[in-house]
């Protein structure tokens, strides 16, 4: 059989599926998955079919396959493009491409030459830039239960109706640099008297009303929820978002995003569609020993909000006696760091603050990476603490950092970075949540 008829067994990403929430991009241990504001796709000369990403797949968009011939596996560029996953070709067309053996070659098709990329691959790792093969894909053991896609592609109900009840901005007003606003909001919705049961670190989807340029519904827009699981107003079905308004891209090019926007600009009363919840990993633990060190940056603090707040609503109550909670929180400057005042107002004796800022003028850069290892001693003895649970969430480009700096401590203090890494993943103690 020539090269050109060998067949591979293609990953695939169902568009119509996918709510764009980066869990497969940032799971995947050999960077074997990209997006564009549209879509997410598999790389098929790189993939590996090492099965990472099938698990914390929030909706099953990720379990898609297509036998196709190697020499003509799907292209980046063409999946970028997709609405809908292409017909699978029947055995008839799959013979035809490649001969008498097709058929029995269908069934165990051969992988993508990734030996010299797996190589390549572990080098990264022992190296700490591969941080997703330290997250974890599981909850931690004594996280309460999930429920999820009560609303969705594969529900019987597409979505929900929610209304909004809040919309307040939590930065201070401006351009950073003279150019893009930092303006995040914190958007309350209410779900009224449909059930809409959520957990801190869970997410939901948005979906935009009208069309896009190329006539298509608009996908859903996928944000993590700021607020305890007893709602944003404790004892009312009711939950909230801290949106930041997209008005530039990656490359720094003008471009109004078309979730953040339309989020950002309901107003009280206005009704948004729903789909979710979505997410069974992401989750606090519950016993009460726990000790919880979080690291964001931007609006990455929504998930970090909820697992605060919920933990200090605990300890109103008297009922609940925690271990310890940390907080790196980063972002450009104070003024674009949201919910800077009422974390003012958080007992010390209650959750460790520290902040780093990138971008204050006549100061050095400072990074969360940078105060994770200002405060090395601390982290340490975390580290060595079984009951302790690390959530990482905010930009892709301080994942890498955060875990670097991580396996830096651990092993500054003498500890086993490999032995303690392993368990942080498969105890589902080290969460990494970035986009």
């Amino acid at each position: 059989m020539s090269t050109e008829a060998t067949l591979i067994k293609q990953h695939v990403i169902d568009p119509e599926i996918c709510i764009r929430c980066n869990t497969c991009e940032a799971i995947c241990p050999i960077g074997a998955i990209t997006h564009d504001s549209m879509n997410y796709v598999v790389k098929a000369d790189i993939c590996n079919l090492c099965m990472d990403c099938i698990a914390p797949c929030p909706t099953g968009s990720i379990d898609n396959w297509r036998m196709v011939p190697k020499a003509k596996a799907y292209s980046i560029e063409e999946q970028l493009t997709w609405y809908e996953l292409p017909t699978e070709l029947s055995a008839e067309e799959l013979a035809s491409v490649g001969g008498e053996d097709a058929a029995s070659q269908s069934a165990q098709a051969s992988l993508p030459d990734t030996a010299s990329l797996a190589s390549v691959s572990s080098a990264a790792v022992v190296a700490g830039t591969h941080s997703a093969s330290w997250g974890a894909s599981i909850p931690p053991w004594s996280a309460a239960h999930a429920y999820t896609n009560l609303y969705g592609p594969k529900a019987a109900e597409k979505t929900i109706t929610a209304t909004v009840t809040g919309n307040a901005r939590v930065t201070e007003v401006g351009k950073q640099q003279g150019q893009q606003d930092y303006d995040t909001h914190h958007i309350v919705l209410d779900f009224g008297l449909m059930p809409f049961p959520v957990l801190e670190g869970q997410s939901i989807g948005i979906v935009p009303p009208g069309l896009d340029a190329n006539g298509k519904a608009h996908h859903a827009r996928q944000y993590s929820i700021a607020s305890p699981r007893n709602g944003e107003r404790p004892g009312y079905n009711n939950l909230s978002l801290t949106i930041k308004r997209v008005l530039e891209d990656h490359d720094g090019q003008p471009v109004r995003g078309v979730g953040s926007n339309y989020m950002c600009d309901l107003q009280v009363g206005d009704k948004v569609q729903v789909m979710g919840p979505f997410g069974a990993s992401f989750l606090m633990p519950n016993h009460p020993k726990s000790n919880i060190v979080m690291i964001c940056t931007g609006t990455g603090s929504a998930p970090m909000r909820g697992m605060t707040e919920w933990r200090r609503r605990l300890r109103a109550s008297g009922k609940f006696e925690g271990g310890k909670l940390m907080l790196f929180f980063g972002a450009r400057s104070q003024q674009e760091l949201p919910y800077f005042g009422p974390l003012q107002h958080l007992p010390k004796d209650f959750i460790d603050i520290e902040f780093a800022y990138s971008r204050t003028p006549g100061q050095p850069k400072r990074y969360v990476q940078d105060a994770l290892r200002d405060r090395s001693a601390d982290v340490a003895a975390l580290l060595k603490d079984s009951n302790t649970f690390f959530y990482v969430c905010g930009l892709k480009s301080m994942e890498a950092g955060v875990v670097m700096a991580l396996r830096d401590i651990a092993q500054h203090a003498g500890l086993d970075w490999d032995a303690i890494g392993g368990a942080l993943k498969r105890e589902g103690r080290l969460h990494l949540e970035t986009y």
